[in-house]
């Protein structure tokens, strides 16, 4: 987004933040009784998808799938519906957040391949009666805040100089914001995967993103007194929230480590079946590792608090729909451990240089 869009950077950062904790507490309520609550997995990723091909900001995504659970909460819709619900979601969702020159046009969307895949040939009829279907069901009111729409003001100080990284002072401070970006932006993905996180308020979901960042780039405090103050929520607030995401995010460690060693596996079959070393630049070929949103959420013990395990989709499964970059995401280098409140990390986090 352009600089002057970037409201968190500005003198009225502290009014527009308060204003859009005022307006969570008008938001619906969810009850998380659809019929099709199965599926929302699958639709999720599809907005993810399309959004990400758009290249839609995170508020426009967020919102999409935010005005989708609300619907399927209050309707029952058919399988056969969901895909233009989702898409007219989407489209009303960037509208309300992006410029105009930057909303899907239809015969764009009708050329993507995961369109095409469901046998699915959107209308302009059809996707107007769909908007105005929503729009009536949330009385023209599209002003909904979304953890999207909070996280950039916590990022504002999410970092300090004053920061710890396992007992040591940082090194590189702007490499510090970008591992923090990168994984506030990943827990945040995270947050779409399942709407048991529709039940924590989306101001308090963003502030848990980034304090889930920090447990897991090992800094200490886990959450400083600034930060505290600029959110208004202490460490407190945020344990039941963080421990979700950290539980997800543990998942995430072990499918990607168990990929990489099926890989590795495969690699020495390959090897030993050929009797030859794989050449340079067949390795750089080869497909880099990716880590999927669908996790397989088991209970654990976490940040000295218990909590029951998140319920797995029983959904289609879809495509990862946003892999954190390569370079900036060491996750699959991260051995599973609990995440504890009051404690250096013994283990050196290989996310920064020293």
């Amino acid at each position: 987004m352009e600089l002057e869009d970037q409201w968190w950077r500005g003198q009225l950062a502290t009014d527009i933040y308060q204003a859009l904790r005022y307006k969570e507490l008008k938001l619906p309520s969810y009850k998380g009784q659809s019929p099709q609550l199965n599926l929302r997995r699958y639709y999720a990723d599809l907005i993810a998808v399309v959004s990400n091909h758009f290249r839609l900001c995170p508020a426009a995504r967020h919102l999409a799938v935010y005005l989708l659970d609300l619907f399927m909460d209050r309707y029952d819709v058919t399988e056969q519906q969901l895909a233009v619900v989702s898409l007219s979601c989407l489209l009303l969702a960037s509208k309300f957040e992006e410029r105009e020159d930057q909303v899907p046009k239809l015969e764009t969307l009708n050329s993507l391949g995961c369109i095409s895949s469901m046998n699915l040939i959107l209308t302009k009829q059809g996707l107007l009666h769909m908007e105005l279907l929503l729009l009536e069901t949330f009385q023209w009111n599209l002003y909904l805040p979304t953890a999207a729409h909070f996280i950039e003001y916590c990022l504002s100080i999410a970092i300090h100089e004053g920061d710890l990284h396992d007992g040591w002072p940082l090194t590189c401070l702007e490499k510090s914001k970008l591992y923090m970006a990168k994984y506030a932006d990943y827990f945040l993905e995270v947050s779409l995967q399942d709407h048991v996180f529709l039940c924590f308020a989306p101001s308090l979901l963003a502030a848990a993103c980034v304090a889930a960042s920090r447990l897991v780039l090992h800094l200490s405090p886990t959450w400083p007194p600034q930060l505290q103050r600029l959110t208004g929520y202490t460490w407190e607030n945020l344990v039941p929230c963080a421990e979700k995401l950290l539980i997800a995010h543990d998942s995430d460690v072990r499918e990607a480590n168990k990929q990489k060693c099926q890989q590795q596996q495969q690699q020495q079959m390959v090897y030993h079946s050929s009797g030859q070393t794989a050449t340079v630049a067949q390795c750089l070929h080869r497909p880099s590792l990716q880590y999927p949103q669908q996790a397989n959420h088991r209970s654990a013990s976490y940040l000295s608090h218990s909590t029951t395990s998140l319920p797995a989709p029983n959904g289609p499964q879809h495509s990862s729909t946003q892999a954190i970059s390569a370079s900036l995401d060491p996750k699959s280098n991260l051995t599973n451990r609990a995440y504890q409140v009051s404690m250096h990390y013994t283990c050196a986090a290989p996310c920064f240089d020293r």
